[in-house]
């Protein structure tokens, strides 16, 4: 057992120590053509034979010889006898050197009249005009794409011979279940070696996965000697950290070297590397997002060094919308959604949840923090990378706010008209405020209840100035959650049930408390009254699995989990935007797809909202 660079290791230093230890392994293979996209040349590809071969005919005409043409003209006009018909593409006789198309000529008795001289190579495709014999098609490390298949195979390249790595991918984690199956309370779908197995391919390496193993040490062990085995790579996903079923660093202590364990990087500080018969063995966070910054900040350097080229990288300059704070001395990454915002490029910050996966779905950016900063302020211009669509960028409308599921139809809607929103889920206030700080083009929210506007005097106290737009997307159903299909839950029976609410200051809270109220219902009487949950989610949970008999929540989550739904109230969900924002094209197609049919119709479906005050425009003041 050899254990090396105890302490943790800087980003820079990670990086040097895994090029360095782990030198190009030189595997090639060769694979049919139209199957290599993606995959490097492992060699230069050179022509076998010139394409033509011989002289062909580009176009439906007559060969000649262009010398016998010499001086024709419509006054004095030349009559050849040696000539032959051709079509396009057939093959040029090496005695002539010009095609002349049928309209130019005029045939008499056998002859041609020609009245323009004919020019050498005219409408004729030489040998060799596309590529001659050796000439070079590929370069070694080219990455292959869709269009080189066809040149290839056009070329006699049936087989190119392609760099090779083989990549290990082995899941550990004894709760971990397969994607496809719904995860049970305490189970998580194993996704992380199906992302990396993805990379590794684009990458042009050669992945496997293998099957879940659960967090035993005899069992990592068994895999990661298979595994050593028979890959190049080896990744071990999760089981990197220092809870009491990571095994991973021990085995690897066991079996070659621990080279280090943890890199001073956000996300993905727990990250191993390991040698094991002079292989890499990289121990992956179990986090998607760490996994993900470990796989691109450290493992791809390594192919690099390997000749198996990362995609190409593109960076633009943006304006930070929110401060970013940082940890000196690590490498921080931050996603961030890009896009234009008035006269400039806005970067707008995704969850830093290392858990969270719909981030780097939503986001198409990220900016790096480097070890000997704190963070970046608000409003600072930073170079980003970018990690999706940039044709999107200026199309852009940032709403942030309350996100329902309503918008993700109004997104599918505009993006026929080229509109890209880029939705942030910060709440009602959250929405309020980056209106306020002009970070947003609209904010998504919850406006009327029961009693009025709860919602306005926010508006009116933090955006005091505005003239304020507010379009009504729709009505949502809140209501009273239960189990029993036969005998659903009403206000009247919260009595003589075990209730689960709602925190204060949420909407459907809100809502409820109203409707006791008006039913004249003292809440004192309600068992569970005071035991409260911080989402709709946990209550449906709640009734869900009988730790409660009934809850207050929304419909939609209520069909999430089968439970039965009454409702006792709606609330309005609007779009709030300044006035100012009617003349934005973007902005108009957003207000236009939320009066539409196809959005009406995409809601009904859905269920659980009233539509009858969808579209209304209203002002504030």
């Amino acid at each position: 057992m050899v254990i090396r660079y105890l302490s943790q290791r800087s980003l820079e230093e990670a990086v040097s120590i895994i090029t360095s230890e782990f030198p190009d392994p030189k595997m090639s293979e060769t694979v049919p053509v139209f199957e290599s996209v993606g995959r490097v040349t492992a060699v230069p590809v050179f022509a076998p034979y010139s394409v033509p071969e011989v002289n062909l005919a580009a176009m439906d005409g007559i060969a000649m010889r262009s010398g016998d043409t010499a001086g024709a003209s419509e006054q004095h006009p030349v009559i050849i006898n040696d000539f032959l018909r051709l079509n396009t593409g057939n093959v040029v006789p090496t005695e002539f050197d010009s095609l002349v198309l049928i309209e130019d000529i005029w045939e008499k008795d056998g002859t041609c009249i020609v009245r323009k001289s004919a020019r050498p190579w005219q409408n004729v495709r030489p040998a060799g005009e596309d590529i001659r014999s050796g000439e070079l098609i590929l370069q070694a490390g080219h990455t292959i794409r869709a269009f080189d298949t066809g040149a290839l195979g056009t070329y006699g390249i049936t087989d190119p011979l392609v760099r090779m790595v083989r990549v290990g991918l082995i899941p550990t984690g004894s709760e971990l279940v397969m994607p496809g199956t719904r995860p049970k309370p305490g189970q998580v779908v194993e996704s992380n070696t199906g992302m990396a197995y993805a990379w590794f391919a684009e990458h042009g390496a050669r992945p496997k996965r293998y099957p879940i193993t659960p967090d035993v040490p005899e069992k990592i062990r068994e895999a990661i000697i298979k595994g050593i085995s028979e890959n190049d790579m080896l990744v071990v996903s999760a089981g990197s950290s220092a809870g009491t079923r990571d095994f991973t660093a021990g085995v690897i202590k066991e079996l070659g070297e621990l080279l280090f364990h943890g890199v001073a990087i956000k996300p993905g500080k727990p990250v191993i590397l390991g040698k094991i018969d002079n292989k890499p063995i990289i121990g992956l966070p179990g986090y998607p997002l760490a996994a993900q910054a470990v796989l691109r900040e450290l493992v791809a350097p390594l192919l690099n060094a390997w000749g198996f080229p990362s995609p190409e990288i593109k960076t633009m300059k943006v304006r930070l919308a929110q401060s970013l704070t940082s940890d000196v001395g690590f490498d921080e990454f931050v996603l961030l959604t890009v896009g234009r915002f008035e006269d400039h490029y806005l970067g707008s910050q995704q969850s830093r949840g290392a858990g969270v996966q719909m981030a780097p779905v939503r986001a198409n950016a990220y900016v790096h923090i480097p070890p000997q900063l704190e963070g970046i302020d608000e409003g600072t211009e930073v170079s980003v990378v970018l990690t999706g669509d940039s044709s999107t960028i200026d199309s852009s409308l940032f709403i942030t706010g309350w996100n329902d599921p309503a918008l993700g139809h109004l997104a599918n809607i505009v993006k026929k008209d080229g509109v890209k929103l880029h939705i942030a889920n910060e709440g009602n206030m959250g929405g309020i405020l980056a209106l306020r700080k002009n970070v947003c083009h609209a904010a998504p929210m919850h406006m009327l209840s029961q009693d009025g506007e709860y919602n306005i005097p926010d508006l009116i106290t933090y955006l005091p100035e505005e003239e304020l737009i507010l379009v009504t997307i729709a009505e949502i159903q809140q209501g009273i959650v239960s189990k029993d299909s036969m005998n659903p839950v009403t206000l009247k029976d919260l009595t003589e049930v075990t209730f689960i609410n709602r925190q204060l200051g949420a909407d459907s809270r809100t809502l409820f408390d109203l409707a006791l109220k008006d039913s004249g219902i003292d809440p004192v009487t309600i068992k569970g009254y005071t035991h409260e949950v911080n989402s709709d989610l946990a209550v449906a949970e709640a009734v869900k699995t009988g730790t409660a008999d009934a809850g207050i929540c929304n419909y939609l989550t209520s069909v999430q989990y089968g439970l039965e739904f009454v409702p006792i109230a709606k609330e309005r969900y609007e779009l709030v935007f300044r006035k100012s924002m009617l003349s934005n094209p973007l902005m108009s197609a957003l207000v236009d797809a939320i009066s539409s049919p196809i959005f009406a119709e995409a809601l009904e479906a859905r269920g659980g909202y009233d539509l009858t005050l969808t579209g209304t425009v209203r002002t504030l003041p």
